[in-house]
């Protein structure tokens, strides 16, 4: 209501803007610039929407929360309310992601749904899932592969 009156021109803008970005998947740039720059990643990890802002990606309004997945951490996200998803780094969430099933199972069982996905967590790394909110969007920062240093 502080805003005024949402038009029909203003709501294809809107949808207009959000499918440039997700044409653009800022995602992999920020991933790609965390593995080649640690002060950026440091940075990213400290308060992602202001690492975002650095790079020129527009975060929106909700929070950004960077993990890392380390070799003695593996983290996952869900959201157990809905799908919140940030589209404007990913693109659109995957179908799997808003099922039900995903969203009630995560959090009770995350190893037995990875290795469904086929992603097979040793026993020594712990799993740690976190629950996106419509106020708080999560991103986890993948170990880089090993054969890649020096890209």
């Amino acid at each position: 209501l502080e805003k005024g009156p949402f038009s029909p021109a203003d709501l294809t803008a809107m949808i207009e803007k959000r499918e440039m970005r997700e044409v653009t998947l800022y995602g992999q740039k920020v991933v790609a610039r965390a593995w080649l720059d640690a002060d950026f990643k440091q940075s990213l990890l400290q308060d992602g929407n202001s690492a975002l802002v650095s790079m020129g990606i527009e975060p929106g309004d909700a929070k950004l929360v960077v993990v890392e997945n380390t070799a003695s951490e593996h983290n996952v996200v869900v959201c157990t309310l809905c799908s919140c998803y940030p589209t404007y780094l990913l693109g659109r969430p995957p179908a799997w992601y808003k099922s039900r099933s995903y969203r009630a199972r995560m959090p009770r069982e995350p190893r037995q749904v990875l290795l469904e996905f086929g992603t097979a967590v040793p026993d020594d790394v712990s799993v740690r899932v976190h629950d996106s909110t419509a106020d708080c969007r999560y991103l986890v920062l993948p170990l880089r592969p090993s054969n890649t240093q020096g890209w």
